[in-house]
């Protein structure tokens, strides 16, 4: 069945800022892939991401590169052999399975899980700033059941105590985006295990990580910058004990399928995360989300106005997609 693709940008202002351990974002722009077939339509939407090299021009320019064999009938199977694994494949594979459930009539989950799609609890992202900042923006959220706070700086024991004196009962991911090194390493884990922190995320660079492996991990560590695909868990497994599968980074819901999978077979925890997107990005990542250890899909929380139709969110909780969002 031949095909017709389009991709487009569109831009969701966000809600106060965003801030990180590399910067402050205002907006996501996010780059949508329509691939329309017999008469329907599915879209997939990406975040491209700077750290990987990727900017909203890159990713149109790979989508472009492909969508001759795109249009001419590449499977999702074949598409990894076409385009590199990231946000343009991300779009595209996540485009393919939204179009096959609209063509069959067969949704998405009942083809990736055993049972029908449950409400799952996501964490609420609370932004890098001085500690008094971040005590001021948890409190607002501190009846909410998962937060994940950004740090990331030299010294981030005031960041973490001032957190957790402002929501003493929520469970808390801290994530370090690279933002650690190897001599703050133990000092900042003695102070999240003192705080009662659930879990780290990647608090050493990609690459950089050995001290990991030679430290007790006495709070459980989660790769994130260091894992994009499932070859590269079996040589993580001495350094991290879980890992974060994003669609952007793995380069689309088939790809991040083989993850769980994988991670499931060595043991590894599981968290399923997000890019700052919008409901669109996060629905295919909802029901790949089943069952995860964590799970981090806050994205559309954060944005000043989200696309229509929209996930629901109620208080800590995120529900499946509808039909007419996707899959």
């Amino acid at each position: 069945m031949r095909r017709q693709l389009a991709s487009s940008t569109e831009s969701f202002p966000i809600a106060g800022g965003f801030t990180i351990s590399r910067g402050t974002k205002t907006e996501a722009r996010v780059v949508t892939c329509r691939i329309t077939a017999g008469g329907r339509t599915g879209q997939g939407e990406c975040v491209p991401y700077p750290r990987y090299g990727e900017s909203v021009e890159s990713v149109l320019a790979e989508i472009a590169a492909a969508t001759a064999e795109i249009e001419s009938g590449a499977s999702r199977e074949e598409l990894r052999g076409i385009m590199k694994a990231g946000a343009a494949r991300s779009a595209v594979d996540c485009a393919l399975w939204d179009l096959e459930a609209k063509l069959s009539g067969e949704p998405v989950w009942s083809r990736i899980n055993a049972a029908e799609p449950e409400a799952l609890t996501t964490a609420y992202t609370i932004s890098l700033g001085e500690p008094e900042a971040m005590a001021a923006q948890t409190s607002r959220h501190a009846d909410r059941a998962l937060l994940k706070v950004k740090v990331g700086t030299a010294d981030d024991a005031s960041r973490i105590r001032a957190v957790r004196s402002a929501a003493p009962n929520a469970r808390i991911i801290l994530d370090a985006n690279e933002g650690w090194t190897a001599e703050t390493l133990a000092y900042h884990l003695a102070v999240c295990a003192e705080a009662g922190i659930d879990l780290i995320e990647q608090p050493l660079p990609a690459g950089k990580d050995e001290a990991l492996r030679e430290i007790a991990r006495i709070v459980p560590v989660c790769a994130d910058e260091s894992v994009h695909l499932a070859s590269d868990l079996a040589a993580l497994t001495d350094r991290y004990d879980a890992i974060n599968i994003k669609l952007d980074k793995a380069g689309g819901l088939t790809e991040a399928l083989d993850l769980r999978a994988e991670a499931a077979r060595l043991g590894l925890k599981v968290m399923v995360g997000c890019m700052v997107g919008s409901s669109l990005a996060m629905a295919p990542a909802v029901l790949l989300a089943q069952g995860a250890d964590f799970v981090d899909l806050d994205g559309p929380l954060l944005l000043a106005r989200d696309r229509e139709p929209a996930l629901r969110y109620e208080a800590s909780l995120v529900f499946p997609p509808s039909a007419k969002l996707w899959g």
